[in-house]
């Protein structure tokens, strides 16, 4: 019997290209509908047979959608999965789930009253070592978790007029230093399942790689997150920084385990290192260490090799179909799952403005704890902010020329080979 498919809209053309692709090629899964506000997006999928939109509102109305997948800008996904959920669709969300805690307080009931599935696209989790952390984790081999790290350390200069087309009021030129934090912090969530309760930030002085890049915030942010058992983790990420790093380190009683760090010529994406003992107790010294270095793969290899962030993309929207039809198995993230992700970035800026003091971070699956931050609007982008408007740097936005976005745009439309 022919497996039924999912029928799926994508906001967003370009980010959503993965997604498309994904629908094109998937057993569970068709695009039927696109929308984007830009128009040549749109017509590279002419031909295709399927319903194309420049109005968002028009999207929602095509006949036999079930599904959408917002993968628009990354401070708006929350008032249009609300749309989406209001109208009946289930969601998948890219990265990430709300700018603001009245927008996250909205979208968990919105969710809530719906019934359908919202799914957090969070593809770092589902890379083949921290999937393998995940397993080794959970089946007991590290022991009791001690302690862990993690870093997202993107150097995006190289192609920051690209992704933000050299607007001033790009979103991306406006976060916070600890905005897009859950590539860090959401594989630790994902692997320990521990809810965050108290965080400390840190964020690095503003430097001239932001100058030149036009970013109005740190170059990166530290958070350090107390979990509810009163174990913790540091986390580190940013987009100014010199160099790369993607890395995961956890400590638990039996040993350690960690993904390669860039330096070392073997990426993150694909190289796992384990030194785990029989017992607790246990010590071995030279050659009988149990260190071991591999490659780990998920559950469909073939498959994964064919989407980005070394098959995060496919699993996501794998688990994301699996899961509207039936499996209740399917390993999607959800809402209250993404928020423990997402909240600790969100609450180290509170932290930071408040000279790096230790903050509470709020339990949303709880409805007295949404009702404290209800009306709370405070974020970075005047149209969402009003009157709570906050700044990208915590010392106060730095005077960026005119001169840099219009290097930028020149870069834009006369690229280099």
């Amino acid at each position: 019997m022919e497996k039924r498919k999912v029928k799926v809209g994508v906001l967003g053309a370009g980010r959503g290209g993965s997604m498309i692709r994904y629908c094109e090629m998937a057993e569970n899964a068709e695009i039927v509908a696109i929308c984007d506000k830009w128009e040549p997006a749109l017509e590279r999928h002419k031909d295709k047979g399927i319903g194309l939109y420049t109005d968002f509102d028009e999207f929602l109305k095509h006949e036999g959608m079930e599904a959408v997948v917002l993968a628009n800008y990354a401070n708006e996904h929350a008032p249009f999965a609300i749309k989406c959920f209001n109208a009946g669709k289930h969601v998948f969300s890219e990265v990430l789930p709300f700018q603001n805690l009245k927008e996250g307080v909205e979208l968990i009931e919105a969710i809530e009253k719906s019934g359908k599935v919202y799914s957090y696209g969070e593809n770092y989790c589902y890379m083949g070592p921290t999937q393998e952390m995940r397993r080794l984790y959970r089946d007991g081999s590290l022991g009791t978790f001690e302690y862990g790290e993690c870093e997202y350390m993107h150097n995006c200069e190289y192609h920051w007029e690209q992704i933000t087309r050299a607007d001033p009021d790009h979103w991306r030129n406006n976060m916070t230093a600890t905005f897009y934090c859950t590539h860090s912090i959401g594989p630790m969530i994902h692997i320990l399942g521990k809810r965050p309760v108290q965080v400390v930030g840190f964020e690095a002085p503003f430097n001239s790689r932001m100058m030149r890049m036009g970013a109005k915030a740190g170059p990166m942010a530290m958070e350090v997150i107390t979990f509810e058992d009163g174990t913790f983790i540091k986390s580190i990420h940013g987009v100014g920084c010199p160099k790369f790093s993607y890395w995961y380190n956890l400590q638990g009683s039996k040993g350690n385990m960690e993904t390669a760090r860039e330096i070392t010529g073997y990426r993150t994406f694909d190289t796992l290192y384990t030194e785990l003992d029989a017992f607790e107790g246990e010590h071995l010294d030279g050659a009988d260490k149990r260190i071991l270095k591999y490659e780990p793969t998920g559950s469909n290899p073939e498959m994964e090799a064919k989407f980005g962030h070394a098959g995060g993309d496919f699993y996501t929207m794998y688990y994301f179909c699996e899961r509207i039809l039936g499996d209740e198995n399917a390993e999607t993230i959800d809402i209250y799952e993404a928020c423990d992700m997402f909240l600790p970035g969100l609450f180290a800026y509170k932290s930071i403005m408040a000279g790096n003091m230790p903050v509470k971070i709020p339990d949303f699956r709880k409805k007295e704890d949404r009702d404290l931050w209800r009306n709370d609007t405070s974020c970075t982008d005047p149209k969402a902010a009003g009157d709570m408007l906050i700044p990208s740097y915590s010392k106060g936005n730095p005077e960026i020329p005119d001169s840099v976005y219009e290097r930028l745009q020149d870069m834009l439309e006369n690229p280099v080979d």
